[in-house]
């Protein structure tokens, strides 16, 4: 009995010794370097499809007012500027009712949730690639950075492989039935003593590749800003300093930092984007699990800081976040082959000439290919034309990510004073019945203050000329009239007139003191309907002198 006690724990202690020098056992080089294990990759999934559905579920509020026929972009103004590659492509631009946009919207919010949780893995992220690059045609006012980031992640997604063995509803019904996973792999990962795999692929790569190039764009552009807004010698007042004063969370920093730290902290974001995709690919090639880790950890905290002190960043801060997890080291999720056994490995087979010899890897590595070709001609030697909302080539195409280049030099909010056949005068915009001139949210205004997400756009479009200026600028008055009785005849008196859009600026000044509010007018309109010449004159007092609608001045 003594002897077999004796000899239980010898094996214990052997497994536990086993155990740990595995889990110190981190391989780099190229396959660790180029690839990414499953249990990343999972996360990557789990995360892009719940934050593509949160995505999704905002954008049911946006659905009347700019995807709609109602709205302010119909389809009679939209698809004669369009060709057939355009029309094609946005399934979208077929329908114009909003029940009909609204169950579109519904079946993107399927395929999502199926994304993220493993069912028709395949399926759903050709599916959600296809609508939201149809979503976002049906609208390019609309598209921002943030789309920009999906339609790269999502195209990528379609070609991953493994998105689905670990951590999904297809991985659980493989084991209910006990159904071995897919060639890719040729282990599964289940139990106590979890085993993860590096696995290489033509997506994975493209993926990596990417990733780095956003952030080398981005921290270039700020590095190369000619009025050196993100050094810390920037003349008046560093970037930081301008961006961090939109919100309650920006205001707290300011108040533990200060302006001295606030400028010395500017230049560390230049630092981290250029810095971090190096050092993680880098820690990978040399096996060095920490520093990746630390790598992919500074560069999410300073997405985290982007949420909690610029308004309308929320959102992408996260999906940022989202892409690296094909970063995230295998050490993070258990233990891989010993590197004597690695070594064998790579002594019977090149893992790379097997990627590019599988037929789906070639297939992918070919789209790939192409995307990434299209992408260089439209940003080098493309036409004029070519680059026109008219074709598909800027939606699918555009591949840059200099934003926030230099620092901010004034804030701008935008007020309407609208007349209703009462007489009163309200603030059509914020939909308020008081006009209010002064600067909003406490020293923290934005574009489209009193309407943040989609309608940001809106004041940018003020340009627009013709049938399409007027059917922008008629929404406002359908707006108010549909929501104060005016259209089903229970308060007339509500009705809207006619209103003047003015963007207001204030210069950003030092110590979170901004300029004197200046005014600018954007546009003057009269609702459909209303005769300006029966309508009298108003003043309002509200801005602290005299509004006329007639002269337009303040």
């Amino acid at each position: 009995y003594n002897t077999a006690v004796a000899k239980k724990k010898k094996e214990d202690k052997t497994n536990r010794s086993s155990d740990q020098n595995k889990k110190k056992d981190y391989v780099g080089g190229w396959i660790t370097t180029l690839g990414c294990n499953i249990h990343a990759l999972a996360i990557f999934r789990i995360t892009l499809g719940f934050m593509l559905l949160l995505e999704l579920l905002l954008r049911f509020r946006f659905l009347h007012p700019f995807y709609s026929d109602e709205g302010t972009l119909p389809r009679h103004i939209l698809l004669p500027q369009t060709d057939d590659i355009y029309r094609a492509l946005c399934m979208h631009c077929g329908f114009g009712s909003l029940n009909a946009q609204r169950i579109l919207l519904s079946i993107q919010c399927l395929f999502a949730t199926t994304l993220s949780i493993g069912y028709y893995t395949r399926l759903s992220s050709i599916a959600s690639w296809l609508l939201y690059l149809s979503l976002t045609l049906r609208n390019t006012w609309l598209n921002f950075i943030l789309d920009r980031y999906f339609h790269y992640l999502l195209f990528y997604s379609m070609f991953l492989p493994s998105l689905d063995e670990v951590w999904s509803v297809n991985a659980y019904l493989r084991q209910r039935n006990q159904q071995q996973p897919s060639p890719s792999l040729k282990y599964q990962s289940y139990g106590k003593n979890r085993t993860t795999k590096t696995i290489i692929s033509p997506a994975i790569i493209a993926l990596k590749l990417q990733i780095l190039w956003i952030y080398m764009d981005a921290g270039y552009g700020k590095y190369s800003d000619p009025l050196q807004g993100w050094s810390f010698h920037a003349d008046p007042l560093p970037a930081l300093d301008t961006y961090a004063r939109h919100t309650l969370g920006a205001q707290y920093l300011y108040t533990l930092l200060g302006p001295f730290g606030l400028r010395l902290m500017t230049p560390t974001v230049v630092y981290a984007e250029l810095g971090c995709p190096i050092v993680a690919l880098l820690g990978s090639w040399l096996g060095w699990h920490k520093v990746v880790q630390v790598a992919v950890a500074l560069i999410c905290s300073l997405h985290v800081g982007i949420a909690l002190t610029v308004r309308n960043t929320v959102l992408l801060s996260l999906v940022a976040c989202v892409a690296w997890a094909v970063y995230l080291p295998p050490s993070l999720f258990g233990h891989e082959e010993s590197g004597k056994q690695q070594k064998q490995q790579r002594q019977q087979q090149n893992a790379i000439i097997k990627m590019i010899t599988n037929k789906y890897d070639l297939l992918t590595l070919i789209t790939i290919a192409v995307f990434v070709s299209g992408s260089v001609w439209f940003e080098t030697i493309a036409k004029q034309c070519d680059q026109s909302m008219e074709h598909i080539w800027s939606t699918l195409l555009h591949n840059r990510w200099n934003v926030f280049v230099g620092a901010e030099e004034y804030v701008t909010w935008e007020i309407a004073p609208g007349k209703l056949a009462d007489g009163s005068v309200v603030d059509i915009w914020s939909k308020s019945d008081n006009i209010n001139w002064n600067m909003p949210g406490s020293g923290a205004p934005c574009t489209s203050t009193s309407r943040p997400g989609r309608w940001r756009s809106y004041p940018y479009l003020a340009e627009l000329e013709g049938e399409e200026g007027q059917v922008l600028w008629d929404y406002l008055c359908y707006e108010w009239d549909s929501e104060h009785g005016v259209l089903d005849g229970t308060a007339e008196e509500k009705k809207l007139l006619k209103f003047n859009f003015f963007m207001l600026q204030a210069d950003v000044l030092p110590e979170m003191w901004f300029s004197p509010t200046r005014k600018r007018l954007i546009h003057s309109h009269v609702c459909p309907g209303v005769d300006i010449g029966m309508e009298s004159d108003i003043v309002d007092n509200t801005a602290g002198g005299n509004y006329s609608f007639l002269t337009e001045e303040l």
